[in-house]
């Protein structure tokens, strides 16, 4: 009798399989969900929720007028590229200039990017709060942006070394936050309060 799945069944790893194969099968079987590589752990998790999406469009309002002042590039779905053998990231949103590498269709190279926003989801804290920046920071991404509606406060990070960010600004919901050069702006963080 002919078993019936769900959805295609990856063939068994091989001996000489790495982690970045398998990575790639995974993101070949699952392309509806978000696949990502976290410190050698293939992490598979939902596609953003309408909250999730509604924290990303809240801030894009405040930040489309420079971004199109200046031609700026402002993007859901690309994956960060640190290097061949490194992580793969696919932030909630990504801003790049219009004279950005890529690695591939759809990896952007990390210190090419203007700014890289995180928004907190319960089974993300850990990794939106710790191990991505401090991969972030190696990889040279200038302002890394973490929204944390569980928490209620915004975490800005910026210069970047390869021990982590040099610079950590917070704020709670409903205070401003300053986005530094090249940006020159302030948000307004009330928007995301009792998300």
């Amino acid at each position: 009798m002919a078993k019936v799945l769900d959805r295609p069944e990856a063939p068994p790893a091989s001996a000489n399989e790495t982690i970045y194969d398998r990575y790639a099968r995974v993101c070949e079987l699952l392309p509806d969900m978000r696949v990502e590589l976290h410190d050698d752990r293939i992490v598979v998790t939902d596609m953003p929720t309408v909250k999730h999406s509604t924290v990303v469009w809240l801030l894009l309002k405040q930040l489309f007028a420079l971004v199109g002042e200046r031609g700026w590039l402002a993007w859901t779905g690309p994956k960060l590229f640190f290097g061949p053998q490194d992580d793969r990231y696919i932030p909630d949103l990504v801003i790049a200039p219009p004279e950005h590498r890529m690695w591939g269709e759809d990896h952007v190279y990390a210190e090419d990017t203007l700014l890289v926003v995180e928004v907190v989801s319960p089974s993300s804290s850990h990794d939106d709060h710790k191990l991505k920046p401090a991969t972030c920071a190696r990889g040279k991404v200038p302002l890394y942006l973490v929204i944390d509606t569980y928490e209620q406060r915004v975490r800005l990070l910026s210069d970047p070394g390869e021990k982590g960010y040099a610079t950590e600004t917070e704020a709670a919901f409903g205070e401003p936050l300053e986005l530094p050069e090249p940006w020159r702006l302030t948000l307004d963080t009330t928007p995301f309060k009792g998300l």
